[in-house]
């Protein structure tokens, strides 16, 4: 009797629990249900592409050169994937008869662990599978992969919203990852030679025809925008969209830099989205325990529950055709929180190499897709072959990492509901005839049609062209020989001849299709360097470093009106040694010291951190002639680099200079330089080198005039323990 009566109570709980659970938390819709929740921009249609059972829990999309959709399926979420049990998918989805809906579905590969991203790769497919980057082949035509080679390994393998994903084909042959900045050390099968490389604080590039790796800056997450020039928008759970102006090789130039942060929130409308569904009741309570803590600890902070940015996904260039001209070259972000589509448009500001993110006109109080189902867990986008744009929908009852959620809320969450169901949706523009579904056959066209597609409107076409020049002509690949001899001998010259297309983005691929096929030469390079367009010059900058004689043309667009390019030429004269490129990096500090972003573009280099530098300003006669936060600052960053570098000249040198004549009638330069000097030699293990160079000036600096300086000298002196 005791034990009936203690199942009974048993059963009631889990009632009681299935109860509460149904009050607190919608149930799912089905796919048309769902989709009558969609409150979409007014010129476009919605419509499934594909949906459960056929895809499950999927996260990222990808059209391979054939028109196959290849689809990432996390299984694992919200948990780390256990050894023996890894539940990541990749799915292959067919549409065989060309009407736009999926027809054949197979998994391609299954039992990869927190598989989070895929990109086609001549016959296979690149995985992102932490810890490991791999290759999957399907050899024998059944359409599951019967190969998997090891790309590179060592990436950080736990939290799967914080791992090696969103990897995206550059214009430039690169292939670029976001890594969260997790740590990791990276090594490669197909580079035995190479030591680990330490990938924390960044993110990751590769190049298999090369078989080249490394850190590329910044820390996105999940979602990774590339527009058609090559710059790098990505995405991080609360700030939407960010940009590192900066490139790892140029910030990485020594090891001294006070910091090596790099990321700009470039969005000017900050964390407001606007939600169409109910807060959860698990964040609301989570959020009302937060505020209550920080209220009580008078912090300030605000904790919000809802219509802030808390879960951006999927951050994606819409580089297609298919879509009013207002909307190209925008970026499309998911909100998996929100359960929303937010639309960004880009544009540039006068002086910054960064760009700005905004709100379009039609959208300050509203969101290009948003809904009403909370289930909707837009968590990535893309763009097809077809020039549409495909929403991945995860379609989870909840979507947050379970750590983060109090032990009482979780009682009576499901994280997994929702595993059985995914969709994904296609959009196109209601005016106008829609268009058929595009089955492109991309690998069987010779190098002469491919060239052709080099001049497609839609970036999906030009980007999968030049790949695949690149992955079947290069001998840097494999490729066989009688195939490359033949190419030189009719692709090259066509790829010549497009460098002077009237279209600037095909001018630009037939450039990076010719490096890549080692048909590149100085004399293009030079044109190139003439432009009309900006983002042909700025590519032809990076270019140019291979060509020392080209360095007076680098300098010249150091002073470019488009910020974008003058920054880069800036970055490139920073490669160079000499006087010329000393000069011009002086140059550049006097006119752009007030911006953050050029200060690191002078301090990161080798010459524009050197003695020499300091020496030069003030040779010149105009940095020091009026004191400015952004000139201040990069003096204290110079003497930081002087006291962290701890040459044998390096700190007297600077401390001589600010007390030389022409700069020591205002004493704000000497505190600047002492607070930088102070904070450097503080990373310093053996500090007689500095204080040998700071004693001789010690005392002048000691009884200065200025209250400021006097302080700061004797900051100095406690970090160099001088008594």
């Amino acid at each position: 009797m005791t034990q009936l009566k203690t199942l009974a109570v048993s059963v009631l709980t889990l009632l009681s629990f299935h109860t509460i659970a149904q009050k607190r938390y919608t149930n799912a819709l089905s796919p048309a249900e769902s989709a009558r929740t969609f409150q979409l921009r007014e010129e476009f249609s919605i419509e499934p592409f594909v949906t459960e059972p056929e895809v499950l829990s999927p996260v990222d999309l990808v059209f391979d050169a054939s028109g196959n959709a290849f689809v990432v399926e996390m299984g694992d979420y919200p948990y780390d994937a256990q050894p023996g049990r890894f539940k990541g998918r990749i799915r292959l989805l067919k549409d065989t008869n060309g009407d736009g809906k999926i027809d054949k579905s197979y998994v391609f590969a299954d039992g990869l662990p927190s598989a989070t991203s895929v990109l086609p790769y001549k016959d296979g497919l690149i995985v992102c599978a932490a810890p490991d980057i791999l290759l999957l082949r399907d050899t024998n035509g059944d359409f599951k992969a019967d190969t998997r080679e090891v790309l590179f390994t060592g990436f950080f393998a736990k939290n799967s919203e914080a791992q090696i994903t969103s990897m995206r084909y550059g214009v430039d042959n690169w292939i670029y990852a976001n890594n969260s900045g997790q740590a990791g050390m990276i090594t490669s099968p197909l580079r035995p030679d190479m030591p680990p490389l330490n990938v924390a604080g960044g993110n990751f590039r590769f190049r298999l025809d090369k078989k080249l790796f490394e850190v590329e800056s910044g820390n996105g997450q999940f979602g990774l925008a590339m527009d058609e020039w090559g710059h790098r928008f990505y995405t991080q759970n609360t700030l939407h969209i960010q940009q590192s102006p900066i490139a790892w090789r140029y910030l990485h130039r020594h090891n001294y830099l006070p910091s090596f942060r790099s990321d700009v929130n470039i969005s000017d409308h900050e964390l407001e989205m606007f939600q169409k569904t109910a807060t959860p009741y698990w964040r609301q309570q989570r959020s009302d325990r937060r505020q209550a803590k920080y209220d009580s600890l008078k912090t300030g902070f605000t904790e919000y529950a809802r219509d802030h940015f808390t879960g951006a996904s999927g951050g994606t260039f819409f580089g297609g055709d298919g879509f009013p001209e207002a909307f190209k070259g925008n970026v499309f972000t998911g909100e998996v929180a929100g359960n929303l589509v937010h639309r960004d448009v880009l544009k540039t500001v006068d002086g910054s190499p960064a760009f700005t993110a905004t709100r379009d006109a039609g959208e300050k109080d509203r969101e290009f897709l948003a809904s009403t189902d909370p289930w909707f867990r837009p968590a990535n986008l893309t763009t097809g072959p077809d020039g549409y744009l495909y929403v991945v929908d995860m379609y989870r009852q909840h979507i947050e990492t379970p750590v983060s959620i109090p032990e009482d809320l979780k009682k009576d969450m499901d994280f997994a509901n929702g595993e059985q169901y995914g969709r994904i949706w296609r959009i196109f523009p209601k005016e106008g005839e829609k268009r058929p579904a595009a089955l492109p056959d991309l690998r069987t066209k010779t190098a002469a049609e491919l060239g052709g597609l080099l001049e497609h409107p839609n970036q999906w076409w030009r980007l999968n062209a030049q790949r695949i020049l690149v992955e079947k002509y290069s001998w840097k690949s494999g490729s066989d020989y009688n195939l490359i001899q033949k190419q030189e001998k009719t692709i090259l010259p066509d790829l010549i001849k497009m460098t002077e297309h009237a279209d600037p983005r095909t001018r630009l691929h037939a450039i990076y299709t010719l490096e890549a096929l080692d048909g590149l030469n100085e004399t293009i390079v030079k044109k190139a360097l003439y432009d009309v367009h900006a983002g042909v010059r700025e590519h032809a900058v990076i270019l140019a470093e291979k060509y020392p004689s080209l360095l007076p043309e680098i300098i010249r667009l150091t002073d470019d009106l488009t910020p974008q390019v003058a920054y880069q030429a800036a970055l490139s004269t920073g490669q160079f040694n000499g006087k010329e490129a000393l000069a011009a990096l002086a140059g550049i500090a006097e006119k752009q010291s007030e911006n953050a972003s050029w200060r690191l573009a002078v301090l990161s280099s080798d010459g524009g951190s050197s003695p020499e530098m300091g020496q030069l300003l003030v040779s010149r006669g105009n940095f020091f002639n009026a004191a400015a936060p952004g000139k201040l600052k990069l003096v204290e960053d110079l003497g930081y680099i002087a006291g962290a570098r701890n040459g044998k000249n390096d700190v007297a040198s600077l401390l001589e200079l600010v007390n030389s004549p022409a700069v020591s009638a205002d004493p704000q330069w000497a505190a600047a330089a002492l607070t930088g000097i102070s904070k450097g030699v503080k990373k310093l293990t053996n500090k007689r080198e500095a204080e040998k160079q700071v004693s001789k000036h010690l005392q002048k600096l000691e009884n200065h005039s200025s209250d400021a300086v006097r302080k700061q000298a004797t900051e100095l002196k406690k970090a160099l323990n001088i008594n």
